[in-house]
């Protein structure tokens, strides 16, 4: 019976579930900052307004909310800028990244060694953005990309490891999964 701990089971799941919810409570309050920068409240502000609403949906505490945008008045937001990364995929998808980030550089590179790592290509700005036209909510693909079952894994361990990334806030895709 030894080694076989209800409590080292619970420990070991709860820990998981805390690091994926930091990491997401991470990505909203760069947002809300970043959204905050342009008018600290929430009533005047619809960007601020909208990550806000999104903060709570996911029950981020509304101290850390506010923590996020009181960073703006102390400018510590100021270093935060959005990035927009685009990537052909297997058999010719289109995938968009976009996200926030304090170093443009370090995402950057991080994003080019995931790609290389998946057998992605990146590619300039507008070399996958022209497969997508903007909707109310992010981008809409103007037509999807039917994947192969060998293509499949591939791409979406590739998104597996784009969604990991602190940085990235959404992907968008145009294939057929």
């Amino acid at each position: 019976m030894s080694g076989h701990s209800k409590w080292s089971q619970i420990k070991h799941k709860k820990a998981i579930s805390d690091a994926q919810r930091s990491a997401l409570f991470g990505k909203l309050s760069r947002a809300i900052s970043v959204a905050a920068r342009r008018n600290p409240d929430p009533l005047a502000n619809a960007a601020l307004k909208g990550e806000v609403d999104r903060a709570r949906a996911e029950n981020m505490p509304t101290e850390s909310i506010e923590r996020a945008i009181r960073r703006v008045a102390d400018r510590q937001a100021a270093d935060y800028s959005e990035v927009q990364i685009e990537f052909i995929g297997p058999g010719g998808v289109a995938i968009v990244a976009s996200g926030i980030t304090d170093n443009t550089n370090r995402t950057i590179n991080e994003m080019r060694q995931l790609a290389v790592h998946a057998g992605v290509r990146m590619v300039e700005r507008g070399g996958a953005a022209w497969a997508f036209r903007k909707a109310t909510e992010g981008l809409e693909p103007v037509a999807t990309v039917p994947v192969t079952t060998e293509d499949r894994s591939q791409l979406e361990k590739f998104l597996e490891a784009l969604d990991a990334h602190d940085d990235i806030q959404d992907i968008w895709t145009n294939a057929e999964l």
